[in-house]
């Protein structure tokens, strides 16, 4: 039987939402600005199911892909921590097949759609890498998904059925004794007076550049000797244990803090947001003569030192804040000492001094 439920918006807008329900068949939805209109899809929509006619939703035969983008960026991505970052990629799905009715999105649409973006060229004159054609399938799937399960435009998830780009394993590259020791030595001798604290404090933490540079005095507690990230990546609150240099450095910046912003690493804008260290740490890395190396590459740094000082990867992990332990993994080979040393140790306890 059909139920025809009257909503008011509010700005005083009327619409009515119609649900079909036999049994043994998937409710069907639909949204109307009429009553007659809601009347009429109710009673085709009930006689088609009936006859064995009714294969796709009428919602997916009258709403295009755009208009679920939309509704999605307006609706969903808000509430998201990484919704502006979505909706970008959302717009680009738009730019290339949002004119489609959402009955005719299928897995091969997207699979072919997927080919175009995998061979796209980036700003930066590279190829779009397999890592980003993931991403933005994972945003769209998200946005099917929602409309699948909340909004009954359709019924089933066609990204589901799409096969994903295969990921390199994660890059590894972290400083080595010369390069840490030039490195940090430009960093002091950098016109930005934030970029040698902000370095040396990702060195020794692990922590995101975005952690780093966010990071608000009432976060830092320099008695305990920890700084506490409520936000994180993955949602989780993590704490960043200060030790060393890090330590001796925020004390000193915390005598000479400014009083217009909470911020440890303020810019010169109004309000102030967080400073801009990308052209002074490119400039570090030529005068240090190091290449092919990234801001996020100090964390794998930070990593790396980890492993190789006897560290597991259970707590690498959770220094890095990371939930399981398939992301670092990648620093399992540094750790091999360690591990020979565990099972060494297991083996005098077990047989004693002399291996008898």
């Amino acid at each position: 039987m059909a139920t025809i439920t009257l909503r008011t918006a509010s700005d005083g807008a009327k619409s009515y939402r119609v649900e079909v329900r036999l049994k043994g068949h998937p409710p069907q939805r639909a949204t109307f600005n009429r009553l007659t209109d809601a009347r009429r899809w109710a009673q085709a929509t009930e006689a088609a199911i009936r006859e064995g006619r009714h294969f796709k939703t009428s919602e997916a035969k009258r709403r295009t892909l755009a208009e679920l983008v939309d509704r999605y960026v307006r609706e969903v991505c808000p509430h998201k921590k990484d919704g502006a970052h979505q909706a970008r990629q959302l717009a680009w799905w738009k730019d290339q097949i949002g004119d489609y009715a959402l009955a005719d999105v299928t897995p091969a649409l997207i699979a072919e759609t997927r080919d175009h973006l995998a061979v796209r060229i980036t700003a930066r004159k590279n190829p779009t890498s397999p890592a980003t054609v993931v991403r933005y399938l994972a945003a769209l799937s998200h946005a099917f998904s929602v409309a699948t399960k909340e909004w009954g435009w359709i019924e089933d998830n066609p990204c589901r059925k799409v096969t994903k780009p295969k990921e390199p394993r994660g890059r590894v590259r972290f400083l080595d004794d010369g390069e840490r020791e030039r490195l940090l030595e430009a960093c002091q001798k950098s016109a930005s007076p934030d970029l040698y604290p902000a370095v040396v404090l990702a060195l020794s933490t692990g922590a995101r550049q975005q952690e780093v540079l966010g990071l608000r005095w009432p976060q830092v507690d320099l008695a305990r000797k920890v700084a506490i990230l409520h936000e994180t990546k993955n949602g989780e609150r993590r704490v960043l244990p200060l030790a060393g240099p890090a330590l001796e450095l925020l004390r000193a910046r915390a005598k000479v803090r400014r009083l217009d912003t909470d911020l440890v690493f303020p810019g010169r804008t109004r309000p102030p947001k967080p400073v801009d260290l990308r052209t002074p740490f490119e400039t570090a890395l030529k005068v240090a003569a190091i290449e092919d190396f990234r801001w996020h590459d100090l964390r794998h740094t930070a990593a790396s030192y980890l492993a190789m000082n006897g560290a597991s990867l259970a707590e690498i992990a959770e220094i890095l804040g990371h939930k399981t332990l398939q992301m670092v993994r990648r620093y399992a080979h540094l750790s091999d000492a360690h591990v020979a040393s565990v099972v060494e140790r297991m083996n005098t306890r077990i047989f004693g001094e002399g291996g008898k």
